[in-house]
C-alpha cells in the first residue's frame, strides 16, 4: 500500500521515533512536496585552487580569508555566513570545495541571471587572495585533503574508509551542478521521478568533465560519477524506479547505514552497518528523534535525491558558464509534463547505463543516440526563451560527437 505523501509534519513527535512505520510515513512527507512544476534551482561547487601552482595544497585560512563574511561556520565558527550579493548561500565542502546554492526562482532566465552574478562576485573575491575555481568535476592533480575539522566527516570519512579511497575523494576532490526540480501533482512524481533517472546517463555522457585524477588520465570520460556510484553504494547509488518512488524512497532512508550520530563532543561515528531502522528497534541505547532522521536524510547521495524537490546530483562541474546548458536543458524538459513523458520515451534505451555514461560518454552509441534527440527537442524549447543558450547548447552537443 502506498505511504501517503502529505500527513501534518507538524504533528509528528519531536522527541523520540517510535516505529518504522512512523518514520517512513515522516519521510514521504518531508521528501516530496506536491505542486505544479514552478520553481527552479541550482547549486554550482568548485574545487578551488592557489592561481600560481594548482597542485598546492589548499588550507582552510586562506580560503577562510578570501571569503571574509561569506565564510560558512564549518570553516568560521564566528562567521555571519553573509549571502552573496544576489541572494545565493555559499558553503564549503570538506576539502575546500566552494558551493553556492540559488534561492528558489520562477524563471530560467532570473535563475540563470542571478547564479551567474553571484559566480562572478565569487571568482573576484578569490582571485584578490590568489585563488582560482576549478574546471572540472574532479580534482586532476591533488590528493584528496579534508580542510573541514567538524565531528560529520570525521564520521563520515571514518565509515567510508572502511570501503576505500573513493569515499575520501567524493567527500575532499568531487564538483557538481546540481539542479533541483519541483516534485509535481501526486500522479505526476513516478513520471517525474522516472524520467530523470532515464535521462541521468544521457546527461551525464553529454557533460562528462573530469577525465584526470592525480595527474593522469583514468580512462573514463566523468571521474567522478565513478567514484561517486564507487563510494557506498547503498547510499550512492540510483534507486530502482518501479514502482511508488514515495514509498521506495522512505524504505531505502530507513534501510540505508547510518554514518553519523550527533551528540556531544566530537566523536559522531556511528557502528558500521547499523540501519536507521536497527536503531528504531534499539540498535543503540538512545533512541533517535525526529531530528536524527531529518540529519540521516542529509547523509544521502544518489544520482537523483528527493529532499521535498526533486534534486539531480549527476552533472559533473562544467568549465566557466557551460554550468547553465545542463540547467537549462533540464528546466525547460521538465517544466511541461507532456515533455516530460516525451523525454522518458526518448531516454528509454539508455536507462540503466551509468556505468557506460561515466566510462565511454557519447562515444557509447546508445547514449550519443538518445542525446541527439533529447538536446533536439531541448533546443527547440530553448529557442523560444533562450536562442542563445539553444545555440551553444547545439554547438557543446557537436563537439562531443565529433
Amino acid at each position: 500500500m502506498s505511504i501517503s505523501t502529505d500527513p501534518a509534519a507538524d504533528e509528528f513527535p519531536t522527541s523520540r521515533v517510535r516505529t518504522r512505520a512512523e518514520a517512513e510515513a515522516y519521510v514521504a512527507s518531508v521528501c516530496f512536496k506536491h505542486g505544479p512544476p514552478r520553481l527552479l534551482g541550482v547549486e554550482l561547487e568548485w574545487t578551488v585552487h592557489h592561481g600560481s601552482d594548482p597542485e598546492r595544497a589548499l588550507d582552510a585560512e586562506t580560503l577562510c580569508r578570501a571569503l571574509g563574511p561569506h565564510a560558512p561556520p564549518s570553516l568560521a565558527p564566528d562567521s555571519p555566513q553573509q549571502a552573496l550579493p544576489n541572494g545565493s548561500v555559499l558553503t564549503v565542502e570538506p576539502g575546500g570545495q566552494v558551493e553556492i546554492s540559488s534561492l528558489p526562482a520562477d524563471s530560467l532566465s532570473s535563475l540563470l541571471g542571478i547564479v551567474a552574478a553571484d559566480a562572478d562576485y565569487l571568482r573576484r573575491r578569490l582571485d584578490e587572495a590568489g585563488l582560482v575555481l576549478g574546471d572540472s568535476g574532479l580534482d586532476p592533480l591533488r590528493s584528496p585533503n579534508r580542510i573541514l575539522r567538524v565531528p560529520r566527516y570525521q564520521a563520515m570519512e571514518t565509515a567510508f574508509d572502511r570501503i576505500g579511497l573513493d569515499g575520501r575523494l567524493m567527500m575532499c576532490s568531487t564538483a557538481g551542478v546540481q539542479v533541483c526540480l519541483d516534485a509535481g501533482e501526486p500522479d505526476r512524481i513516478a513520471a517525474r521521478w522516472n524520467a530523470l533517472h532515464a535521462l541521468g546517463p544521457v546527461m551525464i555522457a553529454a557533460f562528462a568533465n573530469s577525465p584526470r585524477l592525480f595527474g593522469q588520465d583514468t580512462g573514463w570520460a566523468s571521474t567522478r560519477t565513478r567514484v561517486l556510484l564507487d563510494t557506498d553504494p547503498p547510499r550512492t547509488r540510483p534507486g530502482p524506479t518501479r514502482g511508488d518512488p514515495v514509498t521506495g524512497w522512505a524504505r531505502r532512508m530507513l534501510d540505508m547505514s547510518v554514518v553519523c550520530r550527533r551528540r556531544e563532543g566530537d566523536d559522531w561515528s556511528a557502528p558500521s552497518g547499523l540501519s536507521f531502522a536497527e536503531w528504531i528497534h534499539g540498535g543503540l541505547p538512545e533512541p533517535p528523534t525526529r531530528d536524527d532522521l531529518d540529519y540521516h536524510l542529509t547523509t544521502v547521495f544518489p544520482p537523483v535525491r528527493a529532499r521535498g524537490y526533486l534534486e539531480v546530483r549527476y552533472l559533473d562541474a562544467q568549465c566557466g558558464s557551460d554550468w547553465m546548458l545542463p540547467t537549462a536543458a533540464l528546466a525547460v524538459l521538465f517544466a511541461d509534463e507532456s515533455v516530460v513523458d516525451k523525454v522518458a520515451v526518448m531516454a528509454a534505451p539508455a536507462a540503466g547505463r551509468w556505468v557506460h555514461a561515466a566510462r565511454f560518454g557519447l562515444a557509447d552509441p546508445v547514449l550519443a543516440h538518445c542525446a541527439r534527440e533529447v538536446f533536439d527537442l531541448a533546443g527547440r524549447l530553448l529557442d523560444e526563451e533562450e536562442d542563445e543558450l539553444s545555440a551553444r547548447l547545439a554547438e557543446h552537443l557537436a563537439r562531443r560527437l565529433t
